[in-house]
């Protein structure tokens, strides 16, 4: 049998710290998911000022991310390299800002920003997993 890690309540919002720092210092607003791997919420910030609608894609971003074991980016690129098939993939949003918690090769959650341009909230979502697994 193995044994593997998993998020807990202190990693979630050590994650959401960094990430939420990461947007302030930016003078960023931003909405932040935190999903186990099984693409289920475990902890969700959103910024005043941030959309319902941005509240709802980085829950999507970060679902993509846990589910697919694949930043959302890279479902983006394929969408791009003309693969608009990958648009039918059930539970994936083609969309940068979701990333993957990998974990000695094995995902543990996903996190997904939204409200700012798609590379800006790839990058909090990154400076917030670098935080927990202290890169």
């Amino acid at each position: 049998m193995k044994t593997r890690p998993e998020l807990t309540l202190a990693d979630c919002e050590r994650v959401a710290a960094a990430a939420v720092a990461q947007a302030q210092r930016n003078q960023w607003v931003v909405a932040i998911a935190i999903l186990d791997d099984g693409g289920h919420l475990l902890h969700f910030v959103r910024m005043d000022g941030a959309t319902p609608a941005n509240a709802a894609i980085a829950v999507e971003k970060a679902r993509t991310a846990a589910l697919s074991r694949r930043t959302s980016g890279s479902w983006e690129e394929r969408v791009k390299a003309g693969r608009t098939s990958m648009l039918k993939m059930p539970g994936i949003l083609p969309v940068q800002g979701g990333v993957p918690i990998m974990v000695d090769g094995t995902c543990i959650g996903g996190v997904g920003v939204s409200g700012v341009q798609s590379h800006e909230d790839e990058q909090i979502a990154q400076v917030g997993i670098d935080a927990l697994l202290k890169r």
